[in-house]
């Protein structure tokens, strides 16, 4: 035998002894979030991916890009339905033009607290599994953001306050209702509302106080009234096909790891809310509960825009709704 079919030969065992050893399984994922770090969403997402590792033993391994450093908020669902990531997190409020089961935690008061989020959204959870599994995703988790409240340059004492205001807000549920509080309401993606402040484009903000820390919101407001009054929910969702490709041991422990994410979100959003008041005061803010005609006057709109709300849901939609209100 020559040197040559020597070398050939050695090589060829060499390769039928590689392909026979066990070959490395780890999946590579990217997410895409659009809020910072210190935002307790995203550290709720750090936990989810420790425990997805953990839970798959290394086999799915996710590479998190917060803060709309891959793509902005309002983009991530498309980019995890066509594949361009497998995984993100959106807020499900900005899809409340296609079904407005998108909007039912959004309406004033429908779900006034945590206790109250938490069973509407075991009552959402069929309606939106089958939603989402007929645009080819899977929702892994939810995790709700805290009451809500105004950022104002001025004191809030009733609703003579906020008329004319220019309001930036993030949904068209949160639109109608400041409108109807005499607002002049404007949807504004989250990573825009600093401009939109230097710019003149808003004069106040409706939102939590985790946003108003994340915006520093004392730079151009001094007052945080809040109203609790709207718990909405984020969720975690994933490629369907992407992840009904895994093995089904993979796909429990993702799931696990998504419950374990829901329950720890509803906690760290309850433990978080009084420690972000105290943040804004140590900021120079003012904070201050609503006054009872704003309340009184949020619950009156929370009626009418149930009443909306009902008229254009399906019999399926309103079925979640008297799942929900039948547990309460």
């Amino acid at each position: 035998m020559t040197a040559f079919s020597t070398t050939k030969a050695l090589l060829a065992a060499a390769g039928l002894a590689l392909s026979a050893a066990p070959a490395l399984a780890e999946t590579a994922w990217t997410m895409a979030s659009g809020y910072p770090d210190s935002n307790f969403l995203t550290q709720n997402l750090q936990q989810f991916i420790a425990d997805v590792d953990a839970g798959t033993g290394g086999e799915v391994r996710i590479a998190l890009h917060s803060n709309g450093t891959l793509m902005k908020l309002d983009a991530i669902r498309r980019a995890v339905q066509t594949g361009q990531v497998q995984i993100g997190e959106i807020r499900l409020g900005s899809y409340s033009n296609e079904d407005p089961m998108y909007n039912l935690a959004g309406l004033p008061f429908v779900a006034g607290d945590y206790d109250a989020a938490w069973a509407l959204m075991e009552a959402q959870k069929p309606y939106f599994d089958a939603l989402f599994d007929r645009i080819g995703l899977k929702v892994l988790a939810y995790q709700p953001w805290p009451g809500q409240g105004f950022y104002t340059k001025t004191p809030v004492s009733g609703l003579a306050d906020f008329q004319g205001q220019k309001l930036r807000i993030y949904s068209r549920a949160t639109q109608d209702m400041g409108n109807a509080l005499g607002f002049e309401a404007t949807i504004l993606p989250f990573a825009e509302i600093p401009q939109a402040f230097a710019t003149g484009l808003i004069d106040a903000l409706f939102t939590s106080p985790q946003t108003g820390i994340d915006i520093q919101a004392w730079d151009n407001t001094g007052y945080f009234t809040a109203a609790g009054a709207i718990y909405t929910k984020n969720a975690i969702i994933v490629n369907k096909e992407t992840f009904e490709a895994l093995p089904a041991g993979t796909q429990a422990a993702l799931l696990a790891a998504g419950e374990a994410a829901t329950r720890r979100g509803w906690e760290m959003s309850k433990a978080t809310y009084s420690d972000q008041l105290g943040i804004l005061e140590e900021n120079g803010m003012t904070v201050e509960d609503a006054p009872e005609e704003v309340i009184a006057r949020l619950k009156e709109i929370g009626a009418d825009m149930m009443e909306d709300w009902q008229a254009s849901a399906s019999p399926e939609a309103i079925a979640v709704l008297e799942t929900y209100r039948a547990g309460l």
